[in-house]
């Protein structure tokens, strides 16, 4: 290593954003173990490099004594005084140790660790760059399709994950296909940041109303809570503080297009939006549409409405095994128990 190598390493800190010493340091330690690798101990030995003109220094450091029992840490006064006549038992001599073929290895090993730094600082950016786009949508391309996982490619480049257990039923996942996903995780490893993508997480139904919804963002309109069973059907409250807005209205938007348009998204999945209510009992009425409901009764105790609808109504305020009541008690936090009227 040289001047001009140490000029290279002050460009490169300052456009990868890297501390040099931090680099230098680095290089130091793993100098001293392929100093230990090649000829056998790092027995009170010091690898250190110059900062400004980049030579490589070797020193094993030796105490003076009068008899030596290890010559790897130890040295007799008469050869220590050979060096400097003022040493005594006791001091410490610094020996320059100049290995054989050493100079190629601390090239070697200098250029790996600046590579493998490079490295680590690029995956620590990417990773930042990524941890602030969970829970946000992100569109990406369908690479290759498992049976565990989905490959998709974001970015260009950046390959993610859609495991098994966040993809939608009834949903065809093919190669070379477009998609709007949810990023639910980002992990840091190795190889860089690791993305789990879902297309079956609530966060996508939010996400895709925000997106098409400008009262979402102004913040006229909020979104309350979201109950869904991907694939199949969602429920959505939203609520506006100002009495002239209409927060139903705009998600459904002018001639339904606000919600065809995330239904579109969303493989034909039925949305259903619902006005939110402080009030339980109004709530849980808004939440079983499209049924009618005679009366709620709620417990506050256990936290649980009694519900009565028309018997007519009652296989509509259930839903299809279920699912209509399920998705009414997941959007408003009640266990709910439907009666017919009598």
């Amino acid at each position: 290593m040289n001047q001009e190598f140490m000029s290279a390493l002050t460009e490169l800190s300052a456009s990868k954003n890297i501390d040099k010493e931090i680099i230098i340091e680095t290089i130091e330690r793993a100098l001293l173990a392929a100093y230990k690798k090649n000829y056998g101990h790092t027995q009170n030995v010091e690898a250190s490099i110059d900062r400004e003109t980049g030579a490589v220094s070797l020193v094993q450091k030796k105490t003076v004594v009068d008899v030596v029992e290890d010559a790897q840490v130890e040295m007799e006064l008469s050869e220590a005084q050979k060096i400097d006549a003022t040493y005594q038992v006791g001091d410490i001599v610094p020996i320059q140790i100049v290995p054989k073929d050493f100079g190629r290895i601390a090239a070697q090993t200098a250029k790996q660790v600046v590579v493998q730094r490079i490295n680590e600082a690029e995956n620590e950016y990417a990773y930042e760059y990524y941890r602030d786009k969970e829970n946000t949508l992100i569109t990406g391309l369908i690479t290759k399709v498992e049976q565990r996982a989905v490959s998709v490619q974001i970015d260009g480049d950046k390959e993610a994950e859609m495991p098994a257990s966040e993809q939608m039923a009834g949903e065809s996942y093919v190669p070379g296909k477009r998609m709007k996903f949810y990023v639910v995780g980002v992990k840091s490893s190795k190889e860089g940041p690791k993305l789990t993508l879902s297309r079956s997480h609530p966060g996508l139904v939010r996400r895709l109303f925000e997106q098409e919804v400008p009262e979402f963002s102004t913040g006229v309109v909020e979104l309350k809570s979201i109950a869904r069973e991907a694939g199949s059907r969602s429920k959505i409250s939203v609520f506006s503080a100002d009495a002239n807005v209409d927060a139903v209205g705009s998600c459904v938007g002018p001639k339904g297009v606000r919600v065809q348009y995330v239904c579109d998204e969303l493989n034909g999945e039925k949305i259903d939006i619902v006005k939110y209510f402080e009030d339980p009992v109004r709530f849980i009425q808004e939440a079983l549409s499209p049924s009618e409901v005679v009366s709620v009764s709620v417990d506050e105790e256990a936290h649980a409405a009694h519900v009565v609808v028309p018997a007519h109504q009652l296989s509509l305020a259930i839903g299809k095994s279920g699912q209509n009541a399920r998705l009414a008690a997941k959007l408003t936090g009640w266990k709910i128990d439907i009666k017919p009227e009598e």
